[in-house]
Order: C-alpha cells, then structure tokens, then sequence
C-alpha cells in the first residue's frame, strides 16, 4: 500500500513490501462513479469534515463508511506514537477495509487531511448496500479484501509479535494470526540485536516468549488464543446469548458452506470456532482439486474468502470460542462455550471436523510446534529451508505437504505404513510425488522414536516389512494420518459409531433411535442426528467422503434440512 517516507519508522518494526502494481492499485483504492456515489448517498447522509478531524481512531469499535466527496481523507498507523501515512483517500474514494464487514476494531486512524464533504453510513448500512447493490458489492468487497491482503503483506497492524523459532509457542500465535488474517509485526529474538531494549521497555523477558505487544499498550506474555482474540476485539460486536435460528459449531469448510447457505437465506446464524476459520483444510498448502479452481488455492484463502462471504450475507464468527457442551435436554438447545456463556439455538449444525491421529510416541508432547507440526503452511515452510523434513501419512493433505515443501526443503522422505500410496492418494500428487527427485517415499515405515533437547533433533524409524531400524538427524515432522473426531463435547446427546463419529440419516439403526427415544413420527433428515433439529456435516459425520467439495455440500444441504425444521 501507498505509504510516505517522511517519517523515520521504529527499528524493530520489518521493511515494507513493494507497492502494489498500478493495476492493482486500481481495485485496492477504486473511484466511484456520480451514479455510484448516488447509489450510495441514499443509504446515508452528507456531513462536512474539517482539516485533521478524526474520523476514525484506530480501536474504535463503532466503525462508519465514507465516501469522500470533496478534500481528502488520510489514512495513519499510530505506532509509538509514531504515525505512518498508508494512503489517503480523493474524492470518489472510500475507507474502510474488512473490518467493516466483521465488526471487529479499527486497525487504522481516518483523519481529515482537507477540509471537504463526506458520504457517512454506520456499518449496518454499509452491510445492507453490500448485500442489496451487486455491483458496488463487487468494487467494496474487493477493495477491502485486497486491503487487508496489503496490511498483512506489509506488517501494518496493530499488533507486534516477539518470538523465537524454537518456541512452539511463537509458532502457535503466528499461525493464529495469519490464518485469521490479521497483520502483524515479527521480531526475531534470533535475529535482532536491538530487541533487549523493546523487552525492556515493556518489562518482558526472554522466559516470557512469545510476547505479544497489543494496540502498542497491552503486553501479553505467552498468551492463550482466547487471551489474543479478547485483547483484539474478534467477537466484540457479537452477541453470543439470544436465542439463533442455528448455531453452526465449528468453521470449517462445511461449517462456513452453511453459514453462508443459511445467512443468504435469512436465517439467524451464529458459527462457534475453537480456533481459526478453515479446520484442517485451512492448513493444506494448495488444493487442486477443489471444483472452480484450476490453478488451485490453498486452504488458508479459501477459508478467508467463505469466512468473509458469511460474513457480508449477515453471519456472526466467533474466534477462538470453541463449545464445551450441548444442553441437549429440552428446547431450544444450548452450547455451552468455553468462557461459560450458553448459545441457545433452535437447530444445531455440528461441523467440528477430525484431528490427525497422534500417533503413541512417548515424548511427542515435547516437540510439538518444536519440530513436529500438523499441517503445512508457509508460516511451517519457513522453519524448514534447506534442511530434511518428514511427512508422515498417505492421504491427499500428506501429498500436498510433501509437494509443497520439496521446492524449499534439502529433500522430503514420506512415510507410510502401506505398500504405496494408490488406495489413499490422488493420482495428481501420485505423479508429481514419483516425479520429483527431491521427495524419496519409504513404504511399510513408521517413526518409533523421537529425540532432542528444546526441539527436535533426531528420529528413528522402521521398515515393518523387512525388520530395518534407522536414524536420521532431521528437526522437522509433519504428521498427518488418520482422523480421530471432534466429538467428546457431545457428551452422550447424539449416537455415535464405534470410532466416535456422528452417525446420521439412513445410518441410524432402529436400536439407535430407540435409545435415544426420537420423538418424531417421521425419520431424521439425510444429515440429522438422533437428536431432531440437530445436524452433522463434514469430517466429523460417519461415512464422510474427506473433500473440501463434499463438506461444501454437506454443509450447504443441511441448511435446506434446518429450514424444513424451523417449518415444522
């Protein structure tokens, strides 16, 4: 984004990136046309702006939309009390960035740079015209996204991370800040030497790492993702305890398909996410065989995009707000959530997906974010350049890891336990797997042993076809096999199969039922479970097919099921 270069920026603070390029420009920062400001006008109301009046100051909760219509509009980021022009806005022009459709607290001070006249809605206008107007949906949905892509690209937030790459707690926080797309600040501990005077001026010790210095005031010393999620103001504008005509729980692909299934339609949505939009998906590198996509996208921006789009058609995402338990004993139903609040809903959609089996290696604990990781991303790649990395598992999301790291990693061994990867695997990342001399496939192998001091050092595998036991001093492990579900909350209010899944429609015996005493005269919908009005999509649903494109779906269909309910 444009920035000045007027003022000397703070040391710890990393170089911006480029610019974007004079097309880009063009939808980052788009002028509206007279017909357009009109369209606009009528959701709204005129007001004059005077010289360095503050529009907006970075935190504010309550958010407005302009259109400048006459002067100029320049948008700052405060940082010690240092600010950093980012650009400003010309008649035609409007501000705002994600966060208008989210709700969540300005990143970014709106001052008036020239006296002029301003177009003025409050975020519930801007959201309706979003909604109602196709056109000036498209220009504002895409400036702001692509705002937000430049803010995170340059590091311009209101948020500075300390940390090392040997703390698997810096790597914890990293991951949950990019994957819920808010821009922040890297400090190596590793690699500043100037880092000792910003530690002590908050009063931080190395012990302390991660530290993560919030809105420039608040120091949070090896923070919970909830700590980081209340300091930032994720769910602020959500209101968690009126009675919803569904609460999705769980933000993945099939939680965030009906999300926007149901908030198009008109439904009263809320998702609970225990941790960050996208599930296991989110962590996937590149999907290639998701349907519209032929040149793929990783899971990350597919999150991004559907976690917004819910977002615009009136969906309310809580972050890092996972549920402890289903009330399940009367109507209308509750999920209790980890902070102790109840959600009460009229119909439920469980899309809490699966975990990655974790296999029974005695100190595995000890290295996990520390050389063991569950998914691969770029936040994972970059502790890994130049050096061996293992991947263990057969499935689509291990071949896409071992795909995705081979270009940058010294060589990627895969491990699997079968005698190949036919059975499991695309044919896709087959081939490109077999192509690729930088990954070597070991079959019929699994790790036994893991050995290293604060992180991963070395690990010892088998060969159980031939008896082989070998050791290799690699410090990084991607683990992804198997799936065991996220079901332990339900706490005996649904059936389940033998491995824990949620059995629903057709696969729900008559002894099921009869347990657990439906009371329906007509037999549960497709995805329904033997609660009524209680529905399973994706990962966490017996007899799952694990695609993206089938958890789209299932989410997509349970919506038709939840209104058929809602009616009955």
């Amino acid at each position: 984004m444009r920035r000045s270069s007027g003022h000397k920026r703070m040391p710890e603070i990393a170089s911006p990136t480029p610019p974007p390029v004079h097309s880009r420009i063009e939808h980052v920062f788009p002028t509206l046309t007279p017909a357009q400001i009109g369209r606009v006008a009528a959701h709204g109301h005129v007001r004059p702006i005077s010289k360095g009046e503050v529009l907006v100051e970075a935190g504010d909760h309550v958010v407005p939309f302009f259109v400048v219509t006459a002067g100029q509009v320049e948008i700052v980021r405060l940082s010690g009390g240092i600010e950093t022009l980012v650009t400003v806005h010309t008649p035609g022009q409007f501000t705002g960035e994600v966060n208008m459709i989210s709700g969540r607290p300005a990143l970014l001070r709106a001052r008036a740079r020239e006296s002029g006249e301003v177009i003025e809605l409050d975020r519930e206008r801007m959201v309706a015209l979003v909604q109602m107007d196709a056109e000036l949906s498209d220009i504002l949905m895409r400036a702001f996204i692509l705002r937000r892509v430049e803010l995170i690209a340059s590091g311009l937030g209101d948020v500075v991370l300390i940390g090392s790459a040997h703390s698997a707690g810096t790597l914890r926080v990293k991951e949950f800040l990019t994957r819920n797309g808010h821009p922040y600040a890297y400090i190596d501990l590793d690699r500043d030497a100037d880092v000792q005077a910003l530690l002590d001026h908050f009063h931080v010790g190395v012990a302390d790492v991660p530290v993560l210095i919030c809105r420039g005031e608040v120091v949070l010393r090896n923070p919970a993702n909830s700590e980081i999620a209340d300091c930032l103001g994720f769910n602020d504008a959500i209101d968690q305890t009126h009675v919803r005509d569904v609460v999705i729980v769980g933000a993945g692909p099939s939680g965030l398909a009906a999300a926007v299934y149901g908030a198009s339609e008109g439904l009263d949505v809320l998702v609970l996410e225990a941790n960050s939009p996208g599930g296991q998906a989110g962590a996937s590198s590149r999907i290639e065989n998701y349907l519209g996509f032929p040149t793929g996208i990783s899971g990350q921006e597919l999150a991004a995009r559907a976690f917004t789009q819910a977002q615009k058609f009136g969906a309310q995402i809580t972050i890092a707000k996972g549920a402890a338990r289903l009330t399940c004993d009367r109507t209308p139903y509750g999920i209790q959530i980890d902070d102790g609040l109840r959600a009460p809903a009229r119909a439920v959609i469980i899309a809490t997906g699966a975990e990655y089996r974790r296999p029974s290696l005695e100190n595995l604990s000890q290295f996990e974010g520390a050389g063991v990781y569950y998914g691969a991303t770029f936040v994972e790649a970059q502790l890994c350049g130049g050096e061996e990395v293992i991947v263990v598992g057969g499935g689509n999301s291990a071949g896409q890891a071992a795909v995705f790291l081979a270009p940058t990693a010294k060589r990627v061994h895969m491990f699997v336990r079968s005698g190949g990867l036919a059975e499991s695997m695309s044919r896709y990342l087959i081939r490109r797997i077999e192509d690729n001399p930088a990954i070597v496939l070991r079959t019929h192998t699994e790790i036994v042993a893991l050995d290293g001091r604060d992180h991963l050092e070395r690990v010892r595998w088998r060969n159980n076809e031939t008896g082989t036991v070998g050791t290799e001093n690699i410090s990084h492990v991607f683990l992804m096999t198997g799936a065991v579900p996220n079901t332990r909350w339900l706490d005996g209010c649904v059936a389940l199969d033998a491995k824990g899944f949620i059995k629903t429609g057709p696969d729900l015996s008559h002894d099921d039922l009869a347990a657990a005493r439906w009371p329906l005269a007509r037999a549960p919908h497709l995805l329904e479970t033997s609660l009524p009005g209680v529905f399973a999509v994706g990962d966490v649903r017996a007899g799952n097919i694990k695609r993206v494109a089938s958890a789209v779906g299932e989410g997509s269909i349970a919506v038709s099921f939840v209104h058929r309910m809602l009616h009955e």
